[in-house]
């Protein structure tokens, strides 16, 4: 079935079904702010579980903690985000509406063909890593590009906006210490370095991993839940000894991208875009790309290799000693480090973009249709419905004692209400892998039917093999 808007039908299926709304929608939202309902906060769980059981139970020198989201003001002083963490703008003098300059850019590229679109790309990224802001502004004049809300190209200059939400702490505002909400949860992982080391008798290399709320004050924040001023970031930083880091950089690229493919998402899917322009902490950096419906590909996990900036740094502000002794050495160094950054917002949404699918079942005599998520079965939102054929004749009984069986193992659903072709539709909306109808047969040889969600057969099983299939279907991951 074509469809050539997904992404509008995505966002739509996201409202009706329970998976993302709009923040306080009935005040008229908030702008770039959204809640995950029941079946979005299950996916969100199970995601970040995946990621957490992946770095902490199947790598022995990887830990996770948690660390706050205030942290010292002068840990952002040393960051370099307080300097640093800017975005160039632009404004239009006559509808007053503020622009990211990388998005203004990259929207006028999108009505290109694809070499021109490519050029254009280069071309600005060339400007941007050389901060070259008069260059900027002189390409967008050229490319003639205008304001969406006036309709005029009426530009200020360049300048950089930085992207923190600043607040006060204490009860008296006027003696208040201004601190900010934290833009990214890497550095409650670096001010915590010695005292996991330390208590954890961890050698190196080994790993610190952490999910954690962020706060970005994007002026222009677009793209449902790809580009969020609240948001949820998965890293791990990995601490090494210093001259290996390229060694490990190449390593944590290929175990990352063998991570994102157990996702159930092909690996033409997928690529990787290395930084024209690195961060001030890297040496090396890329992005692990999803080729988003409507978008094309879009970052969704970052890479990098940031040296010894971050430790060297907090050493440097917190007059505090954040070195490592290796034994083996017999020396103590400032290790390097090696990050993976994954979004975990940007996460829901690529398997949601993967996952949604619109099939075409029309036969000669009947037309029909479906809109299924076809969920890996480890990631979908609930494993197992179970459906009584009837209200009566102890149908429900028996499909309630199935129930009871299995919702200590694995997320289940209970329905007793229309026909069973309308409930399987309704669970495959939600990407539910397995259903189970009880029915007369079952009071009489206690076997039910299963239905697999993907190809929509089914077949007869004993109703106490059903836990076990079901378990043996999300452990394959």
């Amino acid at each position: 079935m074509a469809n050539d808007n997904k992404l509008q039908d995505i966002i739509a299926h996201c409202k009706e079904y329970g998976f993302v709304f709009q923040s306080s929608e009935i005040y008229d939202g908030l702008q770039a702010v959204y809640d995950y309902g029941q079946n979005g906060a299950e996916l969100k769980k199970n995601i970040k579980d995946y990621w957490w059981y992946s770095m902490t139970r199947l790598h022995d020198n990887i830990v996770g903690i948690d660390a706050a989201i205030f942290m010292h003001p002068t840990t952002w002083k040393a960051s370099g985000h307080v300097d640093n963490f800017n975005d160039p703008m632009i404004d239009n003098k006559d509808s007053k509406k503020r622009y990211r300059v990388d998005h203004l850019i990259e929207a006028h590229a999108d009505t290109l063909d694809e070499a021109e679109k490519k050029a254009l790309i280069d071309k600005m990224e060339q400007l941007l890593g050389a901060d070259d802001f008069a260059g900027l502004k002189t390409l967008i004049e050229e490319l003639g590009i205008k304001c969406g809300v006036s309709g005029t190209a009426n530009w200020t200059d360049i300048r950089q906006f930085n992207l923190m939400f600043g607040t006060q702490m204490g009860s008296v505002a006027g003696d208040a210490d201004v601190v900010y909400l934290r833009p990214e949860t890497a550095q409650g992982i670096f001010v915590n370095f010695l005292n996991v080391q330390k208590t954890g008798r961890m050698k190196i290399p080994f790993g610190i991993a952490q999910i954690g709320k962020a706060f970005r004050n994007e002026i222009v924040a677009r793209g449902f839940i790809f580009r969020m001023r609240e948001f949820e970031q998965m890293e791990m930083q990995y601490f090494i000894k210093p001259g290996t880091q390229m060694e490990w950089y190449e390593f944590w690229k290929e175990t990352r991208m063998k991570w994102h493919k157990t996702l159930g998402i092909p690996q033409e899917q997928y690529n990787f875009h290395d930084h024209v322009k690195l961060a001030h902490y890297a040496d090396a950096a890329c992005d692990i790309e999803y080729n988003f419906p409507d978008w094309g590909f879009k970052e969704v996990e970052g890479v990098h290799s940031r040296t010894d900036f971050d430790l060297s740094r907090h050493q440097e502000f917190s007059k505090k000693k954040l070195t490592y002794f290796d034994t083996e050495e017999n020396k103590h160094y400032v290790p390097y480090v090696i990050e993976t950054s994954i979004g975990l917002d940007r996460t829901v949404m690529m398997v949601l973009s993967e996952a949604y699918t619109e099939e075409d079942l029309s036969t000669e005599d009947k037309k029909d249709s479906r809109v299924v998520m076809k969920f890996a079965s480890h990631l979908a939102p609930i494993k197992l419905a179970v459906f009584p054929l009837t209200k009566k004749d102890g149908l429900p009984e028996v499909a309630q004692q199935l129930m009871d069986e299995c919702r200590p193992h694995f997320k289940c659903f209970y329905e007793q209400k229309d026909a069973i072709g309308k409930r399987y539709r309704r669970q495959d909306a939600i990407g539910t892998p397995f259903c189970v109808t009880i029915d007369h047969q079952t009071l009489e040889d206690k076997t039910v039917t299963i239905r697999h969600r993907d190809s929509m057969e089914q077949e007869r099983i004993p109703m106490d093999k059903v836990k076990e299939l079901v378990l043996e279907k999300i452990r394959q991951f």
